[in-house]
């Protein structure tokens, strides 16, 4: 009996690439460059399961592909917006995804862009490598004080609350959040969170503002002109999340005007094509999407991928499945 075909998209861990070459008749990407949407539509006809990342865009036209043998899409990514899930249960398709196991890693990148920004780090580093630190000075690089202060968090689903674990029980932070739910009590009043009733009520009161809400039609632009200049002049904005959640164009008009005090950002609308005026401003910390970059995350982000693989093939219902 022939094994079932698998494209993967990108260079996943090699020690899951291994197990894909066991089990599978397996296509990997070893050049690691993005495919193209000619190739992604190919890969739908000629393989039993794509494996693509949150970074390929799996359109409508490319779901609606004539001649599909591939029943399953099985995202390397928490996130999925970067697939029309609609279109696929259209077409019958499943999709799943990696929940729970970036979570950690995720809160800790949104931590240490949090403490960046407060600490002007970002700005530190350049001043540094640039060999233009002219030695200490009491009032060099002043930032922000971070213990004590209060954080709002823009949606409090898993990584939001490992965020506010470790900004309560770390820094002794005030934890505000605005969610279309909220999860049981019991984590609300282990973390000491109070929930807010509006978005502006949540921006005018916090000295730092998280993003973690998923991009869909809902939240792009969530954060807008309009919401950056409800937020305190000494406030920053964090988002780890996606990047068309936050308009670019209106948050470097308020870096720039220093409606807030500064920006950690690891995600953006259009990456890795970031808007250059994020390159012109001293007042922003950026990462190249390093949420999940760890050894661990990654490789667990792929076993578990491999798990709903596996699940579906055998006839049953993956665990992950959101389509």
């Amino acid at each position: 009996m022939s094994k079932p075909k698998i494209i993967v998209t990108r260079k996943w861990p090699s020690s899951v690439e291994r197990q894909l070459q066991d089990l599978y008749d397996v296509q990997l990407n070893k050049t690691d460059i993005p495919m193209t949407e000619a190739e992604l539509k190919h890969a739908l006809q000629t393989a039993d399961a794509l494996l693509p990342t949150v970074t390929d865009k799996i359109t409508a036209d490319v779901i609606n592909v004539a001649n599909k043998r591939a029943k399953i899409i099985a995202n390397f990514g928490v996130g999925y917006n970067n697939i029309d899930v609609a279109a696929a249960k259209v077409q019958g398709l499943i999709v799943t995804n990696t929940p729970h196991v970036l979570t950690d890693c995720t809160a800790d990148i949104a931590m240490l862009l949090l403490l960046m920004s407060a600490r002007r780090a970002a700005e530190g580093s350049r001043m540094i490598q640039n060999q233009q630190w002219p030695g200490w000075c009491p009032t060099q690089l002043v930032g922000q004080k971070v213990t004590g202060k209060t954080l709002g968090l823009i949606g409090f689903g898993r990584i939001a609350q490992a965020m506010a674990k470790k900004a309560h029980f770390g820094f002794a932070m005030n934890i505000l959040f605005y969610a279309p739910s909220a999860p049981a009590q019991e984590i609300i009043d282990n973390l000491k969170a109070t929930r807010c009733e509006t978005l502006e009520e949540l921006l005018s009161a916090s000295d730092f503002v998280s993003l973690h809400c998923p991009g869909t039609p809902a939240t792009h632009h969530l954060i807008n002109e309009q919401c950056l200049k409800q937020m305190r002049p000494s406030a920053h904005l964090i988002n780890t999340a996606r990047g068309d959640v936050v308009d670019s164009k209106a948050l470097i008009k308020a870096l720039k005007g220093r409606w807030i005090a500064g920006a950690g950002l690891d995600v953006f609308e259009n990456e890795p094509n970031i808007d250059p005026g994020f390159l012109e401003l001293d007042n922003v910390a950026l990462l190249p999407h390093l949420g999940s970059a760890t050894e661990e995350t990654r490789v667990a982000m792929g076993e578990r991928v491999l798990q709903n693989i596996k699940a579906f093939f055998a006839g049953q219902e993956p665990g992950d499945r959101v389509s």
